[in-house]
């Protein structure tokens, strides 16, 4: 494994950390999608700092879909505890509608039992996986943003590519 893609892990956890915990605390996970965008940019920002040479497209990507993957696992074990919490809000919405609804099919209200009741392990799984596969599509995007913002280092100009006058009086004829 090249060095680049060694030093892409400890950007992905921070950013991937950020990005989870945002999109799993209530009310502020309004701005999922946000969130995880933002944590690939972060973590392609925290990889072009430490990297001395600019930085391609697909590093952002492969740093921001590490970021998604992991915010997903964070997301994941913060819904965990507040679950219930989470069901019982859902069940008191559903039976508000419920009073304005007359024309509802009957049985809508079952729809939502499911999220009230415990949470399986299966369930469980399968929502880390699809949050991590929608995760690091968007994880990806942020990266490619982040990479488009700060991953472009100047370096040294190259032997027989003319430099473009600084001021216009420098021109020479």
């Amino acid at each position: 494994m090249n060095q680049k893609r060694e030093g892409m892990l400890a950007p992905a956890l921070i950013g991937g950390a950020a990005a989870g915990f945002l999109s799993g605390i209530p009310f502020f996970n309004c701005l999922c999608c946000l969130w995880i965008i933002g944590g690939g940019i972060l973590a392609a920002y925290l990889l072009a700092k430490d990297s001395p040479e600019s930085l391609k497209p697909g590093d952002g990507a492969i740093a921001g879909i590490l970021s998604g993957i992991v915010a997903a696992v964070v997301n994941a074990l913060i819904s965990v505890p507040l679950h219930a919490v989470h069901g019982r809000v859902s069940r008191r919405i559903l039976e508000r509608l419920s009073e304005f609804a007359e024309e509802a099919p009957s049985g809508w209200e079952q729809l939502f039992d499911l999220s009230a009741g415990p949470l399986s392990v299966s369930a469980f799984l399968f929502g880390l996986f699809i949050s991590a596969a929608v995760f690091a599509i968007f994880g990806a995007l942020g990266g490619i943003i982040g990479v488009s913002l700060f991953g472009k280092k100047q370096g040294p100009a190259k032997e027989g590519v003319p430099h473009a006058p600084q001021n216009p009086g420098d021109r020479q004829s």
